[in-house]
Formats: structure tokens, sequence, C-alpha cells
């Protein structure tokens, strides 16, 4: 039985507002680092801001790796570099279909209004768009950002379910 192992890593866009909570945190911290040396209370904040800064630093840098072996998809959540979280297994049998974002082939699945939608995708269109969309058994709508190889790998395996238009 041949196996294929296919690995992908997506940076994802971090968003404004993480942005600005990190800066915001990074500067309370000084500001109270500072102010520590006048008043000693200070201490309590800055150590409380430095915290915070370090949290919403980790969680603005988010990264997506997908692993394709044998049929089943992994994806798992990077945060900071750091920290590793699985997020999902999906199996190759269970998917319905996958496409690019606007492919033809959706058509017929974009009609499903309770489907819940789990983005794990760059988290923005680029030109040209190379998200996918998976609908998979269940009702679930997955965005995906998958890179050539594995997309060809999975309809080397699923070719009726599989397209990249």
């Amino acid at each position: 039985m041949s196996e294929t192992y296919v690995e992908c890593l997506v940076q994802t866009k971090p968003s404004a507002l993480r942005k600005f909570l990190k800066f915001i945190l990074i500067a309370l911290t000084v500001f109270f680092a500072i102010i520590m040396f006048v008043i000693p209370l200070a201490f309590i904040p800055a150590v409380a801001f430095g915290v915070g800064a370090y949290f919403a630093s980790m969680y603005s840098e988010i990264e997506y790796e997908y692993l394709y072996l044998d049929k089943e998809i992994v994806v798992d959540k990077v945060m900071g570099k750091a920290k590793r979280k699985r997020v999902a297994t999906y199996s190759l049998d269970r998917v319905e279909v996958l496409a690019p974002v606007k492919s033809y082939h959706l058509d017929n699945f974009g009609k499903r209004e309770n489907a819940k939608v789990k983005d794990y995708s760059i988290g923005e269109e680029l030109q040209p768009d190379r998200r996918y969309v998976m609908y998979y058994e269940g009702g679930e709508k997955i965005l995906l950002s998958p890179s050539e190889e594995m997309v060809k790998a999975m309809k080397n395996v699923a070719p009726r379910k599989i397209f990249n238009d």
C-alpha cells in the first residue's frame, strides 16, 4: 500500500485589532516599568500588562499546518511559532467536494445556509486567490489554503471530489 505524505504551512494575516492590542499592551508595560522606579506598586500592573503582551503577541502570529497522509487531512494551529494545537482531522472519504473558492463546482453547495464555516486559510483574498473550500459530511464548510502539491496528492486519491479548475 503506497502512502502519500504532504505537509503545508500557511501564515495567516494578523488582524489590525490584534496588532493594535499588542502595541498598546507593550506600551503600557514599558510605561508602568518606568513608573515602577518612582511608585513601587506600579510593579503589579507592569507584570500584568507584560503577561498580556506576551499572550497577545503569541495569538497575533497564527499559522496553520496541513498534513495529508493516506486519505486523511490533519489541521494544526501553531501560535507564536511555539505552541501547537490539533484543530481538526478530516477523512477524504467523507469530503463532499474540495474546489477553489470561486469555482463553479461549488454552485450546488453554496445554497446551504446551515453549514458551519471554519476558516483555516490565510484569511485574505490574494490575486490569484489560492484558497479552497471543502464541504465536509455533516454540514461543515472549511476554508483552506493548501499547496498545489497537496491538492494534486488528494486529487490522485479522489478525482471526482477534488477540483483545481
